[in-house]
């Protein structure tokens, strides 16, 4: 493992014996060999994250603000910021609520990093907002936390390991290349990390809480619909 990449220990992994079979079953096979392997993926990829390791941060000028696309399948909410709160909730010891004003109290945190879409294209964008692990250090999740779920306020949901959420460079960001972030980039507040694909980086987030297990449905919009539930780069 330790003369492996993220990227092929992943590939490695999609090759293993049991997507092998997954190629020849019938479909009620695969559901059971799927729950059967599913806690060993999540296992693995949180293997792959090591806490303290920091992505390099790009340089300014390898930023371009119209690389960074808009899926033609978000629907933008109607937010008013006045109103706004962020829920922070679950297995934890002192659940909150925050408005913007309290939001941005808490430390800024900005990094350049490259938004990786599983569409296939790629844009460098800066994000500036507060660490998600400053969050979490507010309201102390209990020791037998390992999940960290997302609501946002077009109804969309994702789930997270804990390592991943509270990296160093996860960010719930409100700021885009130096300037408010745009509602149609999921303002008031959403997720960046240079460690996730972009369809885990949830926009108009409106509720994190911390969990031990993962509800049965909750693993995310698309993870529920096949796509990958770990996602890293």
């Amino acid at each position: 493992m330790s003369n492996l990449n993220r990227r092929q220990a992943i590939q490695l992994l999609g090759m293993s014996s049991i997507g092998y079979l997954l190629g020849s079953c019938s479909n009620d096979l695969t559901t059971q060999v799927g729950n059967l392997s599913e806690p060993l993926n999540q296992s693995f990829g949180e293997l792959l994250v090591r806490p303290q390791h920091l992505i390099p941060n790009f340089s300014a000028r390898a930023i371009n603000p119209k690389a960074l696309l808009i899926n033609t399948y978000d629907l933008t909410p109607e937010i008013n910021p006045i109103n706004y709160k962020l829920v922070v909730d679950g297995e934890v010891k002192f659940p909150t609520e925050l408005n913007l004003f309290n939001l941005k109290k808490l430390p800024f945190a900005s990094i350049i990093m490259q938004h990786v879409c599983v569409e296939g294209w790629a844009a460098v964008v800066q994000w500036g907002g507060i660490r998600l692990r400053d969050l979490a250090q507010m309201v102390q999740p209990k020791d037998d936390v390992r999940y960290v779920l997302f609501e946002s306020a077009d109804k969309y949901t994702d789930s997270w390991d804990l390592a991943s959420a509270i990296h160093p460079q996860t960010l719930l960001a409100y700021q885009m290349n130096g300037q408010p972030l745009p509602i149609k980039n999921g303002a008031p507040v959403r997720l960046a990390a240079p460690i996730k694909l972009g369809y885990k980086q949830s926009k108009w987030v409106t509720k994190i809480s911390f969990v031990s297990q993962i509800p049965k449905g909750g693993k995310g919009y698309w993870e529920e619909q096949g796509y990958e539930w770990f996602a890293g780069i």
